[in-house]
């Protein structure tokens, strides 16, 4: 790692020199906007860390159907591939490395509509297309004062592409690779007098690299932008999602002698999980003058979730609408220029959910069906409603090179489970959670070169409604015991472009966490087994790294590198937690490293341009070793070595790919070939802090794509 490092900097001092001898203004900062923050900003002098991923990174995805491809070149964030398909864990800066699923913590808005539920959960990423994604801003650090309890960790800004110029055009592609992945689009856009439009259809499958893994999904998205006067655009969405993956599950020590198999469990109850939704939305502007305008956006979203375990099949029906308004002045007073804004956020969820116990079926032939055998033994049945709301202000000050912006924003989450197999002045449990959040920030542009930052921003992150729903007292109703985590921020950083070859950005921060979260187990909990607890503090520090480097005049190298320190502090957990007569979990200590968080993170590209056709790229991908669990016994190895080993060896991976472009009578084309992993090192993909030791989730060894696109 030391050699990585030395290299880096070496390669930083040489573009440090040759830029500054071949200065060309043909990048400027100036002309790349940011929208992540609700209120449009120069990249140059965004206040706090920031990444900007934008077309021609995502157009070199090899299979472009997963986040872990779309964010490769984002410092900071963690990005776990569960089962080869688009289930994922996400982190950042450490935030919500412990859900079992989706993103927490992480704000997700697409085209303008948010994807967080109301206690600020993303449930997946299934409705996002990345090969139909223009940009995507990645906003690091909490940002709760902007977006509430969903950016606690920070924010996915997804913009996909609009029309185009042209009355028509469109997308053709085919993907195709190791393990019987495919992939299949098909997209129509164009531009209609004041009307442009895009629509696009995708199917995708995959046989997965261990047993027990397929998937496939069905994306519909429709996307339609009116200019109705000079004063009024609206933008109108629609989208629909069928999404299906098997669950392999974790697998514990022993069973790593064979990495490719599933859990002995999850073929004999064909363990997946099922997404059937749909949403509708618009998002409006009205330009009142020239220095007023209103945002608005509204959406409904209805889908249908299944889940099978070896304990039960799960059922849940979710209807979830919401709507924003958000208000932005803009005023100049001699050399300063104010942009004031106030607006809310209006979320709503409503969630029926049962589960019936399962059972083994040992002569199940394997398939992609999604049967599976039920009894009539019904294990729960209730109505969970939840809402926020959230209102919050926004100032920024321009004067000459010196950019400030602070907001301020207040949240009430509400959540209320009603259990319908209890008697009517007992059913109903409610849990409600409140928090002020701040956020300011300051940037000075010395040159284009050289622009410093500094940020302080709170975060609140309350239990999700996975979370709650796993009450350890019960059966039924909330966990009560839980208390939202919060936390503190402080970040400086620079970033500059040096001449025509070195784009940098740098960022240190250190982020002190009250009430961190941890999994724990309970025994003779039949279908309920893990729950969570809040473990006290936790103390983060880290810096994250982006370069961007043009060595000569067609070579160029990109690098993102995180360091990450991230330890419990302070360890303190409510009493019902420590009862040794049934939880099988000791807490976390002072001093342990959070999980799943390697030191060291680095993601490397090198491309080069051969002629106006060929194109060759050579990557890696580096992690340092890791912890595994929370439990302090096991972190500590005074459990059994041959089912608990704490630390988890890190990686180096090595991918290629090579494209050929090709133009004929107005069709542009693409035939490319990529490998990753084309060493063949056996790694761990990811781990979970698993009470029973399952917790190992095998990397597959090499892997091959293809691709051919079609533009017209």
């Amino acid at each position: 790692m030391k050699k990585i490092l030395y290299i880096i900097a070496l390669l930083c001092i040489n573009a440090l020199v040759y830029g500054q001898e071949n200065e060309q203004d043909t990048f400027k900062l100036d002309n790349v906007i940011i929208k992540a923050n609700r209120m449009p900003i120069v990249l140059k002098n965004n206040p706090g860390a920031i990444s900007l991923v934008n077309s021609d990174v995502l157009y070199d995805m090899p299979k472009t159907i997963g986040v872990e491809e779309a964010l490769r070149l984002v410092p900071g964030v963690r990005v776990d591939n569960q089962h080869n398909g688009e289930r994922v864990h996400m982190s950042i800066r450490g935030q919500g490395i412990l859900t079992e699923r989706g993103l927490r913590g992480i704000g997700v808005v697409l085209d303008g509509i948010p994807i967080n539920d109301p206690s600020g959960f993303a449930p997946d990423l299934y409705d996002v297309d990345w090969e139909t994604v223009d940009k995507i801003e990645v906003l690091r650090g909490p940002s709760t004062g902007l977006y509430g309890s969903s950016g606690s960790a920070g924010v996915l800004n997804i913009t996909t592409k609009n029309g185009g110029e042209k009355k028509l055009g469109g997308i053709v592609s085919q993907e195709f690779g190791s393990n019987g992945f495919y992939k299949t689009l098909a997209q129509l856009n164009g531009t209609q007098n004041t009307t442009d439009y895009r629509v696009s259809y995708s199917r995708e499958a995959g046989d997965g690299y261990r047993d027990h893994q397929a998937f496939w999904s069905n994306k519909l998205y429709e996307k339609l932008g009116f200019k109705l006067s000079d004063k009024i655009y609206v933008t109108q969405i629609i989208s629909h999602t069928d999404y299906f993956h098997q669950n392999p599950e974790g697998l514990n020590l022993e069973q790593l002698n064979d990495p490719t198999q599933a859990n002995p469990d999850a073929c004999p109850f064909n363990e997946y999980q099922k997404t059937n939704r749909t949403t509708f939305g618009f998002t409006g502007v009205y330009d009142i003058n020239d220095k007023q305008n209103i945002q608005t956006y509204a959406f409904y979203k209805t889908w249908d979730y299944k889940e099978t375990s070896n304990k039960c099949a799960e059922y849940r029906d979710y209807s979830d609408p919401g709507a924003g308004l958000q208000y932005n002045l803009n005023l100049q007073t001699g050399s300063f220029k104010h942009h004031f804004s106030l607006g809310a956020d209006f979320k709503w969820q409503n969630i029926d959910m049962y589960k019936l116990q399962s059972a083994a079926n040992l002569d199940r032939e394997e398939s992609t069906d999604e049967t599976n055998i039920e009894t009539d033994s019904l294990l729960a049945n209730q109505i969970i409603d939840q809402q926020s709301t959230g209102v919050f202000a926004i100032y920024k000050l321009e004067f000459g090179k010196l950019n400030i912006i602070g907001n301020v924003r207040y949240d009430d989450v509400q959540n209320e489970l009603t259990d319908k197999m209890m008697w009517i002045d007992t059913a109903k449990t409610d849990m409600d959670f409140s928090q002020t959040s701040f956020r300011i920030g300051a940037s000075y542009n010395f040159s284009e070169a050289v622009t410093v930052f500094a940020n302080y921003s709170q975060g609140f992150m309350p239990p999700s409604t996975e979370e709650l729903a796993a009450n350890p007292v019960g059966y039924s109703g909330f966990n009560t015991h839980l208390v939202p985590a919060t936390s503190d921020c402080y970040e400086v950083g620079t970033r500059g472009y040096i001449g025509n070859k070195l784009f940098y950005d740098i960022t240190g921060f250190a982020m002190n966490t009250e009430n961190d979260f941890f999994r724990f187990k309970q025994s003779g909990r039949g279908n309920q087994e893990v729950f969570y607890g809040n473990a006290g503090n936790s103390e983060r520090y880290g810096i994250e790294t982006y370069l961007s480097f043009d060595i000569i005049k067609k070579l160029n190298l990109q690098v993102s590198y995180t360091y990450s320190d991230f330890k419990y502090t302070s360890a303190e957990i409510n009493p019902v937690y420590t009862d040794t007569d049934y939880v099988l979990t000791t807490p976390p200590e002072d001093g342990q490293y959070l999980p799943n968080s390697p030191k060291h993170q680095l993601y490397a590209e090198l491309n080069y341009k051969i002629n106006n056709n060929f194109n060759v790229s050579l990557g890696t991908e580096y992690q340092s070793e890791w912890a595994i669990y929370t439990d302090a016994k096991a972190y500590n190895g005074e459990l059994d070595p041959n089912i608990y080993q704490n630390w988890q060896d890190g990686f180096n991976l090595y991918n290629a790919k090579v494209s050929y472009n090709w133009t004929c009578k107005g069709l542009k084309g693409e035939i490319s070939l990529a490998a990753r992993n084309f060493t063949g090192e056996t790694y761990m993909a990811f781990t979970e802090p698993d009470p029973d030791g399952n917790s190992y989730q095998p990397g597959p060894k090499q892997e091959y794509f293809g691709s051919i696109k079609i533009r017209f």
